[in-house]
């Protein structure tokens, strides 16, 4: 594949919430928390799932949205909310199998591994912490129970890692077993959308694989940026946003910029 130029009228960021975007549907109930997941779920449904609802782990459910909370504590994720529930509550609902099975969740994480594995924890060995991060909130809940996760990361060596410092939130093979042998959920992550290009896993091996590259990125670029081999041989390019989306994105999710800097 060859590459391209990159476009100049939208940035990489914006490409990136459009592509989480695209892979929510009417039918989806979308946990997210704060930053570009939030903008993501939000602009899935001004866009292409207008009858998806959003609900936050701080128990607001259906949001009326109409600006951008800062955080999933912000007063305004209860603005014109149709249901607002404990945490407890929250939780519970996610791992209900009924509900569950329509959840799509978006995360992200500090490093992640070959198998879609999550360390959001610390850097360093446990009993000599070199780096401490927030840790799981929600993120180990959405891991092991929901059907759908989608997993935001920026595309650094040291974030895509062969061996996590610490196992944070479960992949399709937490410590090298099957999903069902760790007593978890059957389906795994779905996609990694980094700021180059998206990700997604071998149906067999459940491997990281390379699925499309970001216009003025190559398949090579990619694979400098991570640090285990990955297959790149079926990348393509991703498609750009549309001009409707974008001007969505920008006018109505996202008009305050306070994720789209």
């Amino acid at each position: 594949m060859t590459p391209v130029e990159k476009p100049s009228d939208y940035s990489a960021k914006e490409l990136m919430v459009i592509s989480a975007a695209r892979m929510i549907t009417d039918r989806d109930i979308v946990f997210c928390g704060t930053g570009i997941s939030m903008l993501a779920a939000v602009a899935a449904k001004h866009i292409y799932a207008p009858e998806s609802v959003i609900f936050f782990e701080s128990g607001a459910i259906d949001s009326g949205l109409d600006h951008l909370p800062l955080a999933v504590s912000d007063s305004r994720v209860m603005y014109k909310a149709s249901a607002f529930c404990s945490l407890t509550e929250a939780f519970s609902f996610m791992q209900n199998k009924k509900t569950g099975a329509r959840i799509v969740g978006i995360i992200g994480a500090a490093q992640i591994d070959p198998f879609g594995n999550l360390n959001s924890t610390m850097i360093g060995d446990y009993g000599d912490v070199g780096t401490r991060f927030p840790g799981s909130g929600g993120a180990c809940d959405l891991a092991s129970f929901v059907n759908t996760v989608l997993v935001f990361m920026k595309l650094e060596k040291r974030k895509f890692v062969d061996r996590l410092d610490y196992l944070t939130s479960p992949g399709w093979r937490p410590n090298g077993r099957s999903r069902e042998d760790a007593g978890l959920r059957p389906r795994g992550p779905s996609a990694v959308i980094t700021d180059m290009g998206i990700l997604k896993f071998e149906a067999g091996t459940r491997r990281m694989y390379l699925d499309q590259c970001f216009p003025g990125v190559s398949p090579e670029d990619i694979q400098n940026r991570v640090g285990f081999d990955l297959d790149v041989s079926r990348a393509v390019r991703a498609e750009p946003p549309g001009r409707r989306a974008l001007s969505i994105l920008r006018t109505q999710s996202d008009p305050e910029k306070l994720i789209l800097d």
